[in-house]
Parts: structure tokens; sequence; C-alpha cells
């Protein structure tokens, strides 16, 4: 059983006889709070505090941590208040304690939404002290090592939400020896005979191998000494989780799995770990492929050595990793080698690492809409598949695997991904949607006036560039909305002889309260986007005051002027795909804004029931955006034909978006051509154009109903 005594012998390898005496006062201060509590397994309660503070100075954590794992269940279990806690032991402890004592609370068995915040709330505690995630991974640990006293039902649900939230954050923040021990624990939990069953068949299939293990590590020590390279070399043993895990997923049986020897060869230096490599690669063949070197360029969790795969003699497949000592520590204990190893210069590039993915988680917590959009942000981020590409001037960025340009330039910078028009993937020009490599060069081509592409949101695999992109388009829309919204108003209020400015604010204050809405850019915003009714707000506004006199029969209305460059909220009718020229009619559409239709479009008729919800339009005189257009062509099937279509739309100024031909006979065939046009006068033209071609007989303009 541990004791204060057995700690405090412990903590005098790595701190001052000061802090100890706060960590012993610590663990006073809690023992008299749990007096007489017990855990589920009949232990004074005490134990599990000083357990929890075990497993940190294990990492070396400092003495503040140790402090608070003493404390962490005090606020919770015992009635005494933060404020107690502050006076005893300084505000950083308490802080500590309460973050840990809220990520308690956190039941990750509840329904989506509720899981959705609470992920939020932890998140935030990381944020403000990474340490209060490392005491509560601590605390989670313990808890699974006594899982055994509680319910299966229970066991399950706490192994369940381990492998689902806490062992991932482990494996992020790089600390491997608590994530092995955490899943080995959870799959017993979980499957407790699956678990059994393949230990028992590890155990018979290690004493086959043990001699082959020893003639295998007998042959690399020797080869080391001849280049006179010094190193540690141990076998490694997989784990239960991990042998489960292959042969569920790649459908492998456990000889298979078993039949693979993987050792770790520990050096002093970088430099002896590639000597190491060549000495290998000079004793074993390596299986093409299969070599990663980590250490330049480490993962995300700031995780390096290197890794390759041999045939040893009979042809049995061998895997090695090399590393450092340095190295070896940061791969066990990742963020927490920066409190185990004081050496700031090693081990900053994992410590940077990890706080940078906390500040990431900020960043999209910030930007997400609801929370379950921040969980399902963050999951991207908590299981990487890990994938390395470096900007022009050799900086490296790593991205989930099945990243695309959009994705890079969204880690480069928010705003390089809100702007980004094209990029050069290796030097030459590629579509932005294209799935990186390992190791490509990225460029991306910016442009002042861009903006982010909703399309973008079908490709995107980054939680960042997903959260930028949907945040870009909600404030963008917004403000669109505003923009159409007031125009809206204004027009409906002309037709009754009124503008904005004549409202009086005693009427908008009761109009807003009518609707529930705090100002009115907000009122607006919900005319742009179609949620409201513009003649109605406006009748409402005017009514209000009962003065006013208007004759709603005898309403006259110009009509609202289309640029085509208004952004999202005003879109074209997909049906009847008007350019400028055409007679148009606008329909207010829920949610879409306003939708634009010919007006002898067959789906307007039946919108045209309700006038409140259509809308006058004319065209701008000062447009030059393009509009798409689809044209059916009738002609002759002969060769050559296509080009002098391509060559009389181009001439004409055009641009074909897309073509596709449909064979009728031998002689005729239909051709549908997708183009892309300024106006009405500009198609005209495009259509002489064509006419003119030998062979072409018919061409008509379609509409899709």
């Amino acid at each position: 059983m541990p004791t204060i005594d057995a700690l405090s012998e412990r903590l005098t390898q790595y701190l001052s006889n000061a802090q100890i005496k706060q960590v012993c006062r610590a663990y006073f201060y809690a023992e008299q709070a749990h007096e007489g509590q017990r855990r589920r397994s009949g232990e004074p309660y005490i134990i599990h505090p000083l357990a929890v503070a075990n497993i940190l100075t294990d990492m070396h954590l400092d003495h503040q941590s140790l402090m608070a794992a003493m404390l962490h269940d005090v606020i919770e279990d015992t009635g005494i208040p933060k404020s107690a806690l502050t006076l005893q032991f300084g505000e950083v402890v308490t802080e500590l304690v309460d973050g840990v004592s809220k990520l308690t609370h956190i039941d990750f068995a509840s329904k989506e939404e509720q899981q959705a915040e609470n992920f939020q709330k932890m998140a935030m505690a990381m944020a403000k002290d990474i340490r209060v995630i490392l005491v509560k991974l601590a605390d989670r640990l313990h808890n699974l090592r006594t899982l055994g006293s509680l319910k299966p039902e229970k066991r399950r649900r706490i192994a369940r939400e381990t492998l689902d939230i806490y062992a991932p954050i482990a494996n992020r923040l790089g600390l491997n020896s608590v994530r092995v021990e955490m899943e080995e624990l959870c799959f017993e939990g979980i499957y407790p005979m699956r678990s059994s069953m393949i230990r028992k068949a590890v155990k018979t299939a290690r004493g086959r191998r043990i001699e082959m293990m020893e003639d295998f590590a007998g042959s690399i020590r020797n080869r080391l000494s001849e280049s006179g390279i010094t190193a540690r070399v141990f076998g490694r043993e997989k784990h239960l989780y991990s042998i489960y895990n292959k042969m569920r997923d790649q459908r492998k049986s456990l000889s298979d799995i078993m039949d693979v020897f993987g050792f770790r060869i520990v050096t002093d230096s970088p430099d002896d770990c590639y000597r190491t490599l060549g000495a290998m690669h000079s004793l074993y063949k390596p299986v093409p492929g299969r070599f990663k070197d980590y250490i330049a360029i480490p993962k995300t969790n700031g995780y390096q050595s290197l890794h390759t795969t041999l045939i040893g003699s009979g042809g049995v497949p061998i895997e090695i990793q090399i590393r450092t000592e340095d190295m070896e520590a940061m791969a066990n204990h990742g963020i927490a080698a920066h409190w185990l190893y004081k050496s700031e210069s090693d081990q900053a590039s994992g410590t940077q690492r990890a706080r940078q993915w906390v500040q990431n988680l900020l960043e999209l917590q910030k930007n997400a809409g609801s929370p379950i959009e921040f969980v399902e942000h963050v999951k991207v981020d908590l299981f990487p598949d890990e994938m390395y590409v470096f900007t022009p001037k050799g900086k490296i960025f790593e991205l989930p695997s099945g990243a695309t340009p959009v994705d890079f330039a969204y880690a480069v910078h928010t705003d390089v991904g809100n702007h980004c028009v094209a990029c050069r993937i290796d030097k030459k020009l590629a579509p932005l949607s294209a799935r990186l490599q390992n190791g490509q060069t990225v460029q991306i081509i910016t442009a002042p006036s861009a903006q982010p592409n909703p399309a973008w949101l079908n490709f995107v695999v980054s939680g960042k560039a997903r959260s930028n992109i949907r945040n870009y388009l909600k404030n963008q829309r917004h403000s669109e909305s505003v923009v159409l919204g007031e125009r809206l108003l204004n027009k409906a209020l002309n037709a009754l002889g009124k503008t904005i400015e004549e409202i009086d604010q005693m009427h908008l204050d009761l109009v807003l309260k009518e609707t529930d809405l705090e100002s009115l850019e907000a009122l607006l915003a919900d005319i742009g986007s179609g949620s409201r009714m513009a003649p109605l707000i406006a009748r409402r506004l005017l009514v209000a005051n009962k003065e006013t006199d208007i004759d709603f029969q005898h309403i006259t209305t110009s009509p609202l002027t289309i640029k085509g460059t208004e952004g999202m909220v005003i879109s074209f009718a997909k049906c009847c795909s008007p350019i400028p020229g055409d007679p148009i009619v606008g329909h207010v559409s829920s949610g879409k804004g306003l939708v634009i239709h010919t007006e002898n479009c067959r789906n307007v008729q039946e919108l045209r029931d309700n006038p409140e919800k259509c809308v006058h339009l004319s065209w701008d005189k000062e447009i030059n955006s393009e509009f798409t257009v689809d044209l059916k062509v009738y002609m002759e099937n002969r060769r050559g034909i296509i080009v002098e279509v391509a060559s009389a739309v181009n001439q004409a100024d055009a641009n074909i978006e897309k073509i596709n031909v449909n064979e009728k006979d031998a002689r005729l065939s239909v051709t549908y051509l997708t183009l892309s046009v300024q106006g009405r006068k500009h198609l005209a033209r495009t259509i002489r154009r064509l006419r003119t071609i030998r062979g072409v007989t018919k061409i008509v303009r379609v509409k899709h109903h």
C-alpha cells in the first residue's frame, strides 16, 4: 500500500525540501478532509489521491501538480469550498484542483449534444493549464487499475469512454506509457475473455520465440560493436490491445502478428542513430518502402525515431526502432518529458507541439457554431494519420492523411486559406481538391479579393480548414443578408411612400419585440435570408403608427436591380438559368434568400399565388459577371465539326464550360453545350456564330424543368 513517506522519499530525486513539505501538507489536508470515506474496494479513500500523485511522480511533475493530485477530489467530495483551498494552498493549485473537478463531472455517456459540450469544457481546461489534463489522466489511470471492484456495466462504460476520449488525448500529448497501460486495462475491462485468450496465446508463442530473439539480438549487438557504436538493444513486446486491433482491422491471424520480431536500439546521438541504421541495413536486407524517418520529421506529439523493417535469417521480418535516450524519454512521457528532463532544447519541440495543439483546440472552439461541430472537428485532429508536406522554403507542415492544398493553406495561416485561389504541387499547377502525398512541396497562390468556396467543405479533411470555412461563410452570409434585407425593406417601404429613415424608433422597438429580435441588423438579416417577408415587415413598421394612412390598394413598386455579384444570398434558379436580358422575377425562399427565375419559368407560375414572396426585378445596366447557359445543338455528324463549334464559341468571346455529344444516328448528332456568357445579347451573338457552321441545323436554349 503506498504511503506518503515512500512518496516523499521518491520526491527527493527532483524536488526541493520546501516543495516536498508543501506536497505533504496537501496530503495531510486531504487525509483529514476524506476522513471516514472509503473506495468501492473498501480501502480508505486517501489511497486514491496518493496513487495518482505516484503516477505523476513517475513523470517528475512539479510540486503544484502533485498537490493538485492530492486535493483533486476535495472540493467534489467533502464540501470544502474553493475559497478555503485558495487560502491554504494559493491560486494556482486551487485552479488546477477546480479544473480537474470540472473534468470529473463530465459524463461522456450522456446524449450527443451534452457530450459535445462537456468535451468543449475539457478543451478549455486544458488550454488554461495543460497540467489539468495530466492530473486527470493519472486519476483515470488509477481508476482503471482498480476497475475490478465495479459492476461489469460501469466497468465497460468507463473503459469505453477512456478509449474514446482519454487514450487519444494521452497519445496526442505523447504520453505513450500512460496510453498503452490505459488501452490494456480497457481491453481487459470491455473484453475480459478475448483479453485472456490473447494473453495465453502470446505467452505460448513467446516461449517458442525466446531463442530466436536472443540470436537476433546477439547479431545486432555484434554488428554495432564492429561499427564502434555503443547502444542498448532490447526486444519490443507487442501489447495485447494492439495485437487485437491488428487481428480485427487487418484480418491477420495471431501467428502472422507474432512472427514479426521487434527490437529497439537506443544510442547516444542522432548521428549514431543514422550510423546504426546503416549497420542494420548491411546486416539484414531492408524491406523497401518500410523505412520512416521521424527524427528529421517528428510526429505531431514530438515522437522521434527511425523505423525500418528487415528480413532476418530464414525470411523472418524484424521491425527495428532506432532512437537516442532523449527520444526514448519523449516517446514514453511526451509532454511530461518537459518536466522529466528540464533540458529545454530537445524537449521543447514536443512540448511546443502539444501546446500548439491545445491552442488550435481553442481556435476551433471559438469558430465552431455548436458543440457537436466542435467535436466533429476535434475528432479529426485526435486520430490523425499524419502526413508531412513542405512549403517552397522548406518549412514542414503536418496534415491528416487525405489532406488537400486547401487544408495546407489553412495550416499555414487562416488568411492564406481564406484567400487561396490556386496551388502548385511540386511546381506543377494542380486543383485545390487534389489529395496531397507525403513529402510534396506545396505552394499556395492567393488573391486579395478571393474568398472561401462552399464547395471546399466537400473535400477538406482538417478540423481547422473546415471550421474556418464554415465560420467565414456564416459571417459572409450574414453581412450579405443584411445588405439584401435592407434593399428589400427599402423597396417595400418606397412602395408605401416611406424610407427606413422615416421609421421612428418606437415602432421599430415594437416590431423587434414582436419578432423577438435584438436589433434592426438582425431584422434585416432575417429579411435577406428569406426568413421574413419585407412587405409584411414594412406594413407592420408603418401600421404601428396609427396616424399613418396607407392606401394598400394602390401600391406601385419600382423593380430591384440585380448585378449577379451579390453573393450567397442571391442565387439563380437551376430550372431556367436566367441571364442578363431575360425578364426576371425573384422568389424569397426561407434560408436561401432571393432565388431568381425567368418570368416564363414554369416553376414561377406556382409561386405567383403568394405575392408576398415575389419580388419585381430588373438587371443592372453595368453587368460584367459571367452566367452559364445550356444549349442543345443539332448538327451533322461529320469529322471536325466539334472543333469548329469550339472555335465559333471562342470567336464570340464566350467560354465552353462543358460539352457532351449524344449521337442520334450515323448522320445526325445532338450536342449539349454549357457556355458562360455575359448576357442575352452576348448569347445571341454566340448563337449567330454557331449558325454559320456548315451542318448545324438547329440551336435551342435548354430549360431544366
